[in-house]
């Protein structure tokens, strides 16, 4: 059964917002805080994904343990969606013969037929000073994910390499390790920590892989110094 739902990104690859025709009766769950604008006939309500936020404190980019679901009651609704980093909009229909591993903060919004959990929990501090997550999305149904810059499709067949700063998604049809530059390997580690300094992920296996054209952790590192700071 197709659970397609009508949509178009606008402004994208900088400032992509996305905009969904959600049909009537139909619903979608969204990324917390993500809704921009919405018909009126479409109801809103938070609600935790299944399977989500057991012994997880930060989720989705780590603003919220909740995602939101609209949906259209009695006609079509138009919802317009603004992720929180400014880039691009990707969209994937995911199926059973197909699931796909995505960074949490790429998460933007899915169709209910779509069953979406934690991967892994990554070592606070170990690479990026912070824990995120991997996100794997199963099921059948659309799923959108969303970058720092332009998104690029790569296709793979064999091996690949990737600093994982600049890692979106990817098909779960690869295999993924992570190691440093150095070639220090971490084959048995699949940790899903993306964004550490010195590290990169390879790929092998077929399917697709999409990366985005900027790293966020250099802008974060630029701005640090501007932070304002309690004087003693």
């Amino acid at each position: 059964m197709s659970h397609k739902i009508p949509y178009r990104v606008e402004h994208n690859p900088a400032y992509a917002s996305l905009v969904l025709d959600v049909p009537a009766n139909e619903t979608v769950m969204v990324e917390a805080s993500a809704m921009a604008a919405m018909d009126t006939c479409l109801k809103m309500k938070a609600k935790m994904k299944g399977g989500l936020m057991k012994g997880v404190g930060r989720m989705l980019g780590g603003e919220s343990l909740f995602i939101n679901e609209f949906t259209a009651e009695g006609k079509n609704g138009e919802l317009y969606i603004s992720p929180g980093v400014p880039g691009d909009v990707q969209h994937y229909y995911v199926s059973s013969k197909c699931g796909l591993m995505v960074q949490s903060s790429g998460f933007v919004a899915c169709s209910p037929q779509v069953q979406i959990d934690t991967k892994f929990q990554g070592f606070k501090g170990f690479f990026s000073g912070e824990s995120l997550f991997l996100l794997k999305a199963t099921g059948d149904g659309d799923f959108w994910f969303s970058s720092y810059g332009a998104i690029i499709e790569i296709p793979i067949a064999g091996d690949y390499v990737v600093d994982t700063g600049y890692i979106v998604a990817f098909e779960d049809t690869l295999k993924y390790s992570v190691e440093n530059i150095g070639g220090l390997s971490f084959k048995s580690l699949k940790t899903g920590i993306f964004g550490g300094e010195g590290f990169v992920c390879r790929f092998s296996g077929e399917g697709r892989l999409w990366i985005q054209s900027h790293n966020l952790s250099p802008l974060i590192n630029f701005l640090n110094p501007f932070r304002p700071t309690k004087s003693d």
